[in-house]
């Protein structure tokens, strides 16, 4: 039996985006088998993507390649040079819309518009269109013409503040939650709900990402805790941010980190049972003992102690065959070279 064709086989897409956003989502819609045609301006001009360059070895520049982050994101792509700023590139432009069924640009609010290139121009020449706009703060907002990067969208979405101990100190993530998230996601999110709706309907629609608006739109449980309580947990002391003994990193004797997860009661007493404490079991969030109270913090100081005593070699076997959500912290060429991401 053949092997069923892609989901998106059959679907063009007009790349217009740069650094990670927009590319990460259109590297998905590539692999799920679109066509993506990545237009970037002249190089000499300093209109390229500006990915290129970053982390580019000497051996790259040396075999005249682009960066490895960048080979990464545009992988299965169609790479192409149009100068969006005269006439013949933008004609080139509207020539390749006219046969698309997605563009996806990341440029500031405005930008397409003052180039000739807005939604009602491309709109107009293909009816069936899906145009997606990435921006950090929306197309509309009072902040629209504002620059911005990953670490300014998690700070103003209330996200960043909550990243952090509760010594006050807060920790800049190396993982692009503002860019991936808020952007590439809600990006791949809000143009596949309207690639549907125009297969339908035959006409396609403005989506507008604010990649601010879509991290706080996921900021869930905290804007729970804000509503139902009437101000958000400090750093470090809500539930799932370090506040309960059940949840959270721990140290190791060797310099090392576990991460334990034991969210439910039925986790958390077996992980009492596993490190020879059962008279913790019922000292849960569950049970009354609430997250950034004074006594779940001293009870998570004596765990951060019993744990602290032995290596990661020594937890990871205590806890491999305990079913209680606890799992080492590994570095990242560990997990790269994991069984599990081979299986």
């Amino acid at each position: 039996m053949s092997e069923p064709a892609p989901p998106l086989a059959g679907i063009r897409v007009i790349d217009l985006t740069r650094l990670l956003p927009g590319p990460f989502a259109t590297l998905r819609l590539a692999q799920w088998g679109a066509e993506v045609i990545k237009i970037e301006g002249p190089a000499d001009q300093g209109q390229d993507d500006p990915t290129r360059y970053m982390g580019r070895t000497r051996a790259d520049a040396e075999a005249g390649e682009p960066s490895l982050s960048f080979r990464m994101l545009n992988a299965g792509k169609a790479l192409r040079t149009l100068d969006l700023r005269d006439d013949e590139g933008r004609e080139a432009l509207i020539d390749a819309c006219r046969d698309a069924d997605l563009l996806i640009e990341g440029f500031r609010p405005g930008v397409m518009a003052r180039l000739g290139l807005g939604w009602d121009v491309l709109h107009e020449i293909n009816p069936r269109l899906v145009m997606c706009a990435i921006s950090g703060y929306g197309q509309k907002s009072i902040w629209s013409q504002r620059a911005g990067h990953d670490i300014n969208y998690i700070a103003m979405a209330g996200v960043l503040g909550q990243i952090g101990t509760d010594d006050g100190e807060i920790a800049v993530p190396n993982f692009q939650i503002g860019d991936l998230l808020g952007g590439s996601q809600a990006a791949l999110a809000g143009m596949l709900a309207a690639l549907i709706a125009a297969q339908r309907t035959g006409l396609g629609r403005f989506v507008d990402i604010s990649m601010t608006h879509e991290v706080a739109r996921h900021n869930v449980l905290a804007a729970a805790t804000l509503a139902t309580a009437g101000r958000a947990a400090p750093a470090g002391r809500d539930l799932l941010s370090g506040g309960a003994p059940c949840y959270g990193v721990y140290r190791t004797s060797d310099g090392r980190h576990l991460a334990v997860g034991a969210l439910e009661l039925k986790f958390w007493r077996q992980l009492c049972e596993a490190i020879g404490r059962p008279h913790w079991a019922d000292r849960h969030w569950s049970r009354g003992e609430a997250p950034g109270s004074e006594p779940a913090m001293s009870l998570k100081k004596e765990l951060a102690a019993l744990l602290a005593d032995q290596p990661l070699t020594h937890w990871a076997k205590v806890f491999e065959e305990v079913d209680c959500c606890v799992t080492p912290v590994l570095h990242l060429h560990e997990s790269q070279a994991h069984p599990l991401f081979f299986s």
